[in-house]
């Protein structure tokens, strides 16, 4: 009999809660590499991936993100309250809920804030990987937050990194951000934006609204990532640096709406349109070819799809030989979720 029926009917599915200590055991930056790779390979259209919804509360702005994808659906929730930041709760807060099943069962609730640590960086990875020459990289970060950490994990485990230099308007937080890079076992160092000069990857991990360094100095053979805006009014990329470089983005739909480096480009003539633009799913599925000659940019907002594909091989991997993720009910964590300078 399925567990989930009786003599009296059906019975609810129990969700399980993966907290954010256990979303980080879970899965690796190369597993939630690969599940998007997969899910990308199985024929999955980023195109037609429902957009992410925003709504004005009376406390900042509630988001919501959903997919689809096989025998999972989900949807992520958050809220951002920017007037948290003078207060002890956290700016960005929020849930994961993922369905699944032939009778799509409610599965797993999972930490909004660390699934997007993971995701965000993955996406990253993912897409320099696909990019980058073989060989040892100099890493240049903008941004000394969570993000930038996680981007800085996330690279050590996927490139050979011969240092790393932290870009960060916070003197305190580059240095600490150092120290940890230090921690890890790699070379590292605060520098100045005309560090991207001799950088082979760059990340830039900021709530910058203006370009963060004159593209001209990037050498031909760089990568650089930018995933600091989501909207059309701010950029950390600029147009001599777009206008000479690969741009891949997630999708041509969600770069047009939300990316606004590309947009902004695109309307000063950088870019000389969206045909212009090679996707993530161009890399995986081999449609096109990364010129060798001049830098490739990445420009990533974040989707829906890509959440989705990580929340599954997070609980994939909990619930596979994990029994002590169970619980008799849903759990809910007793701490706070630390959402500074998470993506979402």
């Amino acid at each position: 009999m399925d567990p989930t029926t009786s003599r009296s009917g059906p019975q609810p599915s129990v969700p399980v809660f993966l907290d954010g200590a256990t979303i980080a055991s879970a899965l690796t930056a190369r597993e939630a590499v690969a599940a998007m790779e997969s899910v990308l390979a199985s024929g999955l259209d980023p195109e037609l991936s429902a957009p992410r919804t925003r709504m004005e509360t009376d406390g900042g702005t509630f988001m919501q993100m959903p997919a689809t994808n096989g025998q999972y659906v989900g949807t992520k929730l958050l809220t951002i309250t920017a007037r948290n930041a003078a207060s002890a709760s956290p700016v960005i807060q929020g849930l994961y809920a993922l369905f699944g099943g032939h009778d799509q069962r409610p599965l797993a609730v999972l930490d909004g804030v660390a699934l997007t640590e993971l995701r965000t960086s993955s996406v990253s990875a993912m897409g320099a990987m696909l990019l980058a020459s073989p060989g040892p990289k100099r890493l240049v970060v903008f941004g000394a937050g969570v993000q930038a950490w996680a981007h800085i994990m996330a690279f050590a485990a996927l490139f050979e990194l011969s240092c790393v230099e932290i870009v960060g308007r916070n003197a305190e937080a580059a240095e600490r951000l150092v120290k940890n890079a230090e921690g890890i076992g790699l070379a590292a160092a605060v520098v100045g934006p005309g560090a991207v000069r001799d950088a082979d990857l760059v990340i830039c991990a900021t709530a910058s609204p203006d370009a963060l360094f004159d593209g001209g100095l990037v050498k031909a053979s760089a990568v650089v990532v930018a995933i600091g805006s989501h909207d059309r009014e701010h950029r950390e990329l600029d147009d001599a640096l777009l206008a000479r470089a690969t741009v891949c983005v997630e999708s041509l739909d969600s770069a047009v709406r939300e990316a606004g480096d590309v947009i902004q480009a695109m309307e000063s003539g950088a870019i000389a349109g969206p045909a212009q633009l090679i996707t993530l799913a161009d890399l995986v599925l081999k449609r096109r070819e990364v010129a060798a000659d001049r830098p490739a940019v990445f420009k990533t907002t974040g989707m829906p799809w890509e959440d989705l594909a990580v929340a599954a091989a997070v609980y994939e991997a909990c619930m596979s030989g994990a029994g002590s993720h169970r619980s008799g009910g849903l759990e809910m964590p007793t701490g706070q979720l630390d959402g500074t300078g998470a993506r979402h």
